[in-house]
């Protein structure tokens, strides 16, 4: 145990709000921990982290640290890893060049990120920053299969104090668009690996004179892995983009484009940018070849290319065209109606599971660039999903808000195992250079899978292992018979995909003797009963593929909690760890603003709190730790007493923040320990440390609060300075002096 080269827990080091958090809370967390014999250590998986362990060549010796998320990616493949994993940024291409240029100014030697490569050091360096980018930690470290509830105890709270929800009325012009052909849900097709095609496999490009581009080589696909293939016309979807665009102006609500251009990192992007393009058409007819010679590029959005713009010799002619183009399309859903700064911005600001279930939790609103909520014409380009965000707003047109203090929830076993499906398709997505057939080339030379695409079409391949879907299948048996409720695997047979996925689900639920006690419906169909069955009050297992994983557990815990910050979020790892990640809430960049103008951090731990009570219990389970099980239970004790006396954080100056909370949680852990009589050494350790916890309340709360309502300096953003961090965050002496009596 404490003995082990690798410590028992593993947290991570992240980013933004969760990071700074962890500032606070790790220092209770290791205390506690150390009292008990359980060590607990600390893994980089930051984005300036990975940055700097990707370019270490320039770096000093002092500048330069490991690899962490390498390091991490090989404990989570052995059943000693127990990983605690906060949220960390998926970040776009304007958040990794805004790190290394605050790396930079730090004085670390990394190199510019190249937006436009031609030479082969440029594509090298690219390449290594294309491995950075986007969601490149989570399908590292996911070799299992995700279970996501509301803990019971957080599921409690939010029915006994219900958040406010927005009225949706009958006549809500909001709507969600959605394409009905050419996109990547109608060209889908799939096929299963036998044992015969297995092995080495490539994608080619076929021109019509029969000359062949190697797009990706080296693949591989075992026996038995679904692969897809499909695209995305760019023809279509700009016809698409343009309809929409008159539409919205027409119906006089607001346009908004929604994406995940964080974990599709190689496609929504590029989505993105044919929106940017097309909503200012008339200004890329006149001006697009001094874009393009500039090196200005859409997919980067409307804020990067206004500052670009700006620097060219024609900057206020353009400026001036832009804007009477924006005068002429429909008002933007904002991001921040007070700085001006839309949906079409940054590509990583409006991010589809979290916008998404806000604007429906909201009553079907979102922020007009007058500062007003108005109507929305919710645009989502592809409809492999859509269907979901659509059935939603249709739902609560008819019915009404969900009421939270009544409605039940809905629990998600997630296909998530080995960057399975979508999520995993980023090294084999791809930007057609010209015409021609792509196909993927099996090693007996099949090709199960081509399309015919023009140039600039958006084409991809994802594949899905057999092991991942089987044990799958296998969790989402043990979670119906465990919650004995309704369970519904949320696919679509007449979609390519998940028919093949089918040929594995229904052997493996009639030869379980469970084939009754699951519902097989499309999307759609699934949305629609599960929203019915939690406003009956009722429950329900919702079995998803990767990316429905990522999004219902978004959708339902906002409706039933009000944020997904709280989720219960277990990664049942296939070769026996555990990875327990502190729910799907983002890394909430406006937490930090507000940290840094008012020294007031409203990131609620709650998730934190779950995911380590869970960590502990598999801890005792796994390698036979009593004290662990013990500290754990008390965890739990802990949680619900900071629920119990409202000690969570709020949103406002002199209100409980991140770190009063974490104050309260300490207390509230150290009188579990004390209370309880299995273990006398505990007890004796943490009867001092309770009383001394509580009686200095007054004196630990005025320290944490003195600097309240004034700007804190962290000393940077990506990579904030430590000390500076730890003034800010560990602002209580006294508090920092009783915990270092453990």
């Amino acid at each position: 145990m404490a003995n082990n080269a690798t410590p028992d827990i593993i947290y991570t080091k992240v980013d933004e709000a969760p990071q700074l958090a962890s500032v606070s809370l790790l220092p209770v967390i290791q205390s506690f921990a150390k009292a008990a014999g359980v060590t607990v250590g600390v893994k980089d998986i930051s984005l300036a982290g990975r940055i700097v362990a990707t370019f270490p060549e320039g770096l000093t010796a002092e500048q330069r640290q490991s690899d962490d998320l390498a390091e991490l990616g090989q404990l989570v493949k052995s059943p000693d890893a127990n990983v605690i994993k906060l949220p960390n940024i998926s970040a776009s291409v304007p958040q990794l060049m805004a790190a290394v240029k605050e790396l930079q100014d730090k004085g670390y030697a990394i190199p510019d990120y190249p937006e436009d490569v031609s030479t082969d050091a440029q594509k090298a360096i690219r390449a290594r920053f294309d491995a950075i980018k986007g969601s490149a930690v989570n399908p590292v470290l996911r070799e299992g299969n995700s279970d996501r509830r509301a803990a019971v105890a957080v599921k409690n709270y939010a029915m006994s104090n219900p958040h406010s929800m927005g009225e949706w009325k009958s006549d809500s012009k909001t709507t969600v668009s959605t394409m009905s052909g050419n996109d990547f849900f109608s060209n889908e097709k799939s096929t299963t690996v036998t044992a015969g095609q297995a092995g080495d496999a490539r994608i080619e490009l076929v021109a019509a004179d029969g000359g062949i581009t190697v797009l990706k080589d080296g693949l591989s696909y075992a026996a038995g892995t679904v692969v897809d293939a499909t695209f995305m016309s760019a023809r279509g979807l700009d016809s698409f983009l343009a309809e929409q665009i008159a539409a919205t102006k027409d119906q006089g609500v607001l346009f908004s484009l929604h994406l995940k251009a964080t974990m599709m990192k190689v496609s929504d992007p590029i989505v993105f940018g044919h929106a940017v393009k097309v909503f200012l058409q008339p200004v890329f007819d006149t001006y697009g070849e001094k874009f393009a010679a500039a090196g200005i590029s859409p997919n980067s959005g409307l804020g990067a290319l206004l500052e670009q713009v700006a620097e060219l010799p024609e900057g206020a002619e353009i400026r001036a065209a832009i804007d009477a183009v924006m005068a002429d399309r429909p008002a933007l859903y904002m991001v921040n109606s007070d700085k001006g700064i839309t949906n079409l911005h940054v590509p990583s600001d409006v991010i589809i599971d979290a916008s998404m279930p806000a604007l429906i939790r909201a009553g079907g609103k979102g922020w007009g660039p007058d500062g007003k909520a108005a109507d929305t014409n919710c645009v989502i380009p592809d409809s492999s999903y859509a269907p979901v965000y659509e059935e939603s707003v249709s739902y609560f047109k008819e019915t009404g808000a969900l009421d939270p203090s009544t409605a039940g929830t809905v629990q998600n076993v997630g296909l998530m195992a080995q960057k399975a499906e979508e999520y995993g398709s980023h090294p084999t997505t791809f930007e057609v250079p010209h015409a021609g057939t792509v196909r993927i080339v099996l090693a007996n030379g099949d090709t199960p899978l081509e399309h015919a695409v023009e140039a600039g079409d958006i084409w991809r391949s994802a594949s899905t292992k057999q092991a991942p879907i089987e044990d799958w299948v296998q969790l989402a048996i043990s979670r119906q018979r465990a919650e004995g409720c309704q369970a519904i695997f949320w696919l679509d047979a007449s979609r390519a995909h998940d028919a093949e996925l089918l040929k594995y689900i229904t052997p493996l639920l009639a030869d379980a003797g469970m084939a009754d006690k699951f519902q097989i419906m499309t999307p759609r169909a699934a949305t629609r009963l599960s929203l019915e069955t939690i406003r009956a009050g009722k429950n329900s297992i919702a079995v998803t593929g990767n990316v429905l994983r990522d999004y219902l557990t978004d959708l339902f815990p906002i409706l039933e909690l009000g944020t997904s910050a709280k989720m219960l979020s277990i990664v049942k790892l296939m070769n026996g760890g555990g990875l327990f990640e502190t729910g799907a809430g983002g890394s909430a960049p406006k937490h930090v603003q507000q940290l840094t103008q008012e020294n007031h951090l409203r990131w609620d731990s709650l998730g934190e709190f779950c995911a380590l009570g869970e960590s502990l219990k598999f801890l005792a389970e796994t390698k036979e730790n009593q004290s662990a099980r013990i500290l754990g239970t008390a965890v739990e004790s802990a949680t619900q007493g900071v629920l119990d006396h409202d000690k969570s954080p709020r949103p406002k100056v002199g209100q409980t923040d991140n770190r009063s909370s974490h104050y309260y949680f300490a207390l509230y852990w150290a009188q579990a320990l004390a209370a309880q009589n299995e273990d006398a050494d505990l007890n004796a350790k943490f009867a001092p440390v309770a009383k001394a916890l509580a009686e200095n309340e007054a004196a630990i709360l005025a320290e944490l609060t003195s600097a309240e309502g004034s700007p804190a300096d962290l000393g940077g953003y990506y990579l904030t300075d430590q000390g500076k961090t730890e003034n800010v965050m560990r602002a209580s002496k006294t508090l920092q002096d009783i915990l270092a009596t453990l």
